[in-house]
């Protein structure tokens, strides 16, 4: 059992055609994403397909499911089109988490993709924030590009 790499789920690749999945960044036009966070035990990877309470951190100031993300919108540049998400913070926690999950829940639950934190990172009654990469082509956490 491992979280393999950072990866997009397969199967989100699949639903996009499918319109499955809306990053719209209102309640009115977009789809809520939550990001969950898991133990070393867990299994997530490009496989994943959907939320799994499986191998999820269990500890004091944390809700199961994780915590809704805030969407930073989509845009196009030089042909790579990009989307992404605010930083966010659980505070108040004592876990410890080698990785998160990014699903859907607007969509039952649907895997998006899976972060590898590298190892295992860890906050003793204090604030865990994970943050999310720059909102550009060359670095937001999700990028549609030409081959």
């Amino acid at each position: 059992m491992a979280i393999t790499t950072n990866a997009i789920c397969n199967s989100f690749k699949k639903e996009l055609m499918q319109a499955t999945h809306n990053f719209g960044t209102t309640s009115a036009t977009g789809n809520k994403f939550k990001l969950a966070m898991y133990l070393t035990s867990a299994t997530l990877g490009a496989s994943t397909t959907s939320f799994t309470s499986d191998g999820q951190v269990s500890s004091s100031g944390y809700t199961t499911g994780g915590k809704a993300l805030v969407n930073s919108g989509t845009k196009v540049s030089s042909a790579v089109a990009i989307t992404n998400f605010s930083n966010v913070s659980f505070t108040g926690v004592t876990l410890s988490a080698r990785g998160a999950l990014i699903y859907n829940s607007s969509a039952t639950n649907k895997a998006v993709c899976v972060l590898d934190f590298g190892g295992t990172k860890t906050a003793t009654a204090g604030t865990f924030t994970v943050q999310f990469p720059a909102f550009t082509t060359a670095a937001a956490i999700i990028r549609i590009g030409n081959a």
